[in-house]
């Protein structure tokens, strides 16, 4: 399956459930409270060494990713395309001057 056709069921799942489908329809704030509390439900299956299952690792990412969809969709965000374009960002960048990675490697000297 195609990330648009994902897109679209989501979207449809949505209009079903009544979740909004059009900006007029949701709270932007919400849906981000959202998507992050997908990410710290993530973060607690990890913790409890739950990675695959209900409520698992792999089902929170799953989350995260399809909300994140549903919001998207709701702006008409072409999904692959500006994912494509951060990963051709990404690719050309120059990480050795970001602050997670100077860290890292100061933490791995002592």
């Amino acid at each position: 399956m195609e990330l648009k056709d994902l897109q679209q069921r989501v979207l449809d799942l949505a209009k079903e459930k009544g979740w909004g489908t059009e900006a007029k329809d949701i709270i932007f704030a919400e849906k981000i409270a959202l998507i992050h509390s997908e990410v710290s439900e993530t973060l607690e299956a990890y913790r409890q060494n739950k990675i695959d299952g209900d409520h698992g690792v792999g089902e929170e990412l799953a989350d995260v990713i399809l909300r994140t969809m549903h919001l998207a969709g709701i702006y008409n965000v072409d999904l692959e395309k500006e994912m494509s374009k951060k990963m051709d960002l990404n690719e050309g960048r120059d990480w050795s001057k970001d602050q997670l990675y100077i860290d890292r490697d100061n933490r791995a000297k002592n």
